[in-house]
């Protein structure tokens, strides 16, 4: 295909369509280590989608893909970060992206992406809360929750499922 010819397909799909093509996933791609960027559309529960296009498998079956990265951004530029990263990388990888707009929030968190590296927007107390994609948001509301209630709490954006910052896990 494209990408053994040299090229960098990216793929635009729905998460709940990219299950379809799961053997062409792992055999024409992954297992050859192909740079193919699989852009992954409503990715997570999508609400009036309705329920044939809920995006909730994708983590699971990619993960277990040989050479396969995941990734999730965690608002619009890092969308755009991960995006661009993505192309520059020379093995396949997925990004995930919810339906709708994206978060616009956090924007004075913008490290550099690297190759399963989590990002630390927030290091206090004895509390972890280690998000990734659109759940960092709820991270972020989560931590203010128990401001209010006296705790402290770190904030870890994971970027990656795979692979997974373990140093940032532990």
């Amino acid at each position: 295909g494209l990408a053994a010819g040299g090229m960098k397909p990216i793929v635009a799909v729905y998460s709940s369509f990219l299950q379809r093509a799961y053997d062409q996933i792992l055999h024409d791609v992954c297992i050859q280590n192909l740079p193919v960027v699989f852009a992954i559309d409503r990715a997570g529960l999508v609400g009036s989608d309705g329920e044939t296009h809920q995006g909730i498998f994708d983590y699971t079956y990619l993960s277990g893909i040989p050479n396969m990265h995941i990734c999730a951004p965690k608002n619009k530029w890092e969308l755009s970060d991960m995006m661009k990263f993505a192309v520059a990388l020379d093995a396949p990888i997925a990004v995930r992206y919810p339906r709708g707009t994206a978060y616009a929030g956090l924007a004075e968190h913008r490290a550099p992406i690297e190759l399963g590296k989590a990002e630390w927007i927030a290091r206090e107390g004895g509390i972890a809360l280690f998000a990734i994609g659109s759940m960092v948001k709820t991270a972020e509301e989560v931590q203010k929750l128990l401001h209010e209630k006296g705790y402290k709490a770190s904030i870890i954006n994971a970027r990656f499922i795979k692979p997974i910052d373990e140093e940032a896990v532990l």
